[in-house]
């Protein structure tokens, strides 16, 4: 078995010429777990410098030959965002203030303790880590400039462009909504692009991806011994967006303990660390997003109502794929010239036909899945597959077509002589109740949707007010719904709950109420003889 990789060890530079101070900290460092390269003089640090390439420079002022501020101003030249911690014997403000000019990250006046050293280290490279993470999240900017750019080409999302535009300038809170694969955090991109923070920090946050016990160290930080383990600070989410923008996607599934936390911080611009005795003010503009219907959230106890009217100052709706279809021939152009550029083939333009069958598919999964199908495209180069597995999923041309009008998910069981309405309820004649395959013998079964009237001792006809009948049709058109997706999903409760864009707990509790409603309806049939 090869042994697990070990972490990169971040490289230190040390510069001067007093021997004693470089061995003391040359062993503190290597102690540590520090790469440690040495050199005398300026000269040499320079040769060195260029083969070594650290992150951190401890730099001494005080040196034989070429000084260390004219050090300082050559390292610079050469990488101007390397840390460089001066050191020198002398608390000069003169000296100070020239190394600060020139570039230097921070002074340290000799003798000094340890802990004055671990300090300023820390400092230094977290300060390299929020630079490198910037770097990455402008490429990824930079990168998605040609995606963005796609969007206006429909009058859906021309609409969606001019709102962009009008509240991109502001500092107002933005939540986007959209289905899943619509193009949510790109919106996001856009906005902060267009901003007046577009050259600070864009920190994104994907709320259902981090287990709440943890999201709240993530987004708020820790002090030292704020929980076992917790040996140094670190920053949040929010300190690194601090002056910049930080995105909340899958904002609905953010634990409602951990919400008002939030709403501090966007009533007041303050939060306190895990483990901090102070409050910390931060500039912080926020964009969240969410797939589910947060009205429907706030009406169950689940998301604040306070929190969701702070977030929902302005509304980006981003419409499903299904429609603005003028736009399909459009992302097939795009994706396909980049995954011929990334995968280094060119298969053949798609036939006619085989556009047809993608401007009639539903496209459950937006934008995102045609750019997976043209991902497997460019690599197989085979247009026959990807016209089966069209095939495999009907489009939805009307809700008489058998299909369900809100999932568009075909019936795979269909009944002999069943009708389907438009609500999707069986209205088959006889005892249509079925089973579905893998759930244990738990049957969702459809009931008449308006009870036959009966005839009471008084001779009066009696039956259920219109508000207890409507209630009755939506109670049978959810439990459709779900033994649909259940059924296209092969049981699979999770897959479920994502298409019916419902939390996995809530599917569940819907299910055992349905276990329940169908196990009373058993106890009050007659038993037969």
């Amino acid at each position: 078995m090869l042994p697990a990789p070990q972490p990169q060890k971040s490289k230190v530079l040390i510069i001067g010429d007093d021997d004693s101070n470089a061995k003391f900290l040359s062993s503190y460092l290597l102690r540590r777990n520090f790469e440690v390269s040495t050199a005398a003089t300026g000269e040499e640090a320079i040769r060195m410098f260029r083969v070594v390439d650290p992150v951190i420079v401890l730099l001494d002022v005080a040196m034989q030959g070429m000084s260390g501020l004219e050090t300082l101003e050559r390292l610079k030249q050469i990488k101007s965002d390397v840390s460089v911690i001066m050191i020198s014997g002398q608390n000069d403000p003169e000296v100070i203030f020239r190394a600060s000019k020139l570039g230097a990250d921070d002074y340290l006046a000799k003798p000094f303790e340890p802990k004055d050293l671990d300090i300023r280290i820390n400092k230094a490279l977290e300060k390299q880590r929020l630079v490198t993470e910037v770097s990455q999240l402008r490429d990824q900017v930079r990168r998605q400039s040609d995606f963005s750019g796609l969007f206006g080409t429909s009058p859906k999302m021309e609409d969606v462009k001019n709102t962009i535009e009008q509240v991109a300038e502001t500092s107002a809170t933005v939540l986007i909504r959209g289905e899943s694969g619509t193009g949510k955090e790109v919106v996001a991109r856009m906005i902060y692009g267009q901003s007046l923070r577009h050259e600070k920090p864009f920190v994104k946050v994907n709320c259902a991806a981090i287990p709440h016990e943890l999201l709240e160290s993530e987004l708020f930080g820790y002090e030292p011994g704020a929980f076992t383990g917790a040996n140094r600070q670190k920053l949040g989410k929010f300190d690194q967006a601090n002056n910049g923008t930080i995105f909340l996607d899958e904002i609905s599934e953010m634990h409602p303990a951990l919400q008002a936390k939030l709403l501090h911080v966007l009533q007041d611009g303050e939060f306190a660390r895990l483990g901090g005795k102070r409050d910390i003010s931060v500039d912080v503009r926020v964009l969240s997003a969410t797939n589910k219907p947060l009205e429907r959230a706030v009406e169950e106890g689940l998301f604040r109502e306070d929190l969701f009217y702070r977030l929902n100052v302005v509304t980006v709706h981003i419409p499903p794929l299904r429609e603005r279809r003028e736009e399909i021939p459009l992302f097939l152009d795009y994706f396909q010239r980049k995954y011929s550029e990334v995968y280094a083939k060119n298969p053949p333009p798609f036939s006619d036909y085989a556009l047809s069958r993608m401007m009639e598919y539903v496209w459950p999964g937006n934008i995102r899945e045609l750019e997976n199908l043209m991902k497997r495209y460019v690599i197989v180069g085979n247009e026959a597959q990807i016209i089966r597995e069209l095939s495999t999923h009907k489009p939805v041309i009307s809700s008489n077509s058998g299909a369900s009008p809100i999932w568009g998910l075909k019936d795979p069981n269909p009944q002999p002589g069943q009708v389907t309405s438009r609500g999707g309820t069986s209205m088959a004649g006889g005892n249509t109740s079925r089973s579905i395959p893998g759930n244990n013998g738990m049957s969702i079964g459809s009931e008449p949707l308006v009870p036959t009237p009966v005839m009471n001792a008084n001779g009066e006809i009696e039956m259920p007010s219109l508000l207890e009948i409507g209630k009755r049709a939506a109670m049978l058109a959810e439990r459709e719904a779900i033994e649909r997706v259940l059924t296209q999903t092969r049981w699979n409760r999770r897959q479920a709950a994502k298409i019916l864009k419902i939390s996995y707990k809530a599917l569940l509790n819907k299910l055992k109420l349905i276990e329940e409603q169908n196990r009373a309806a058993h106890k009050q049939q007659p038993t037969t003889q």
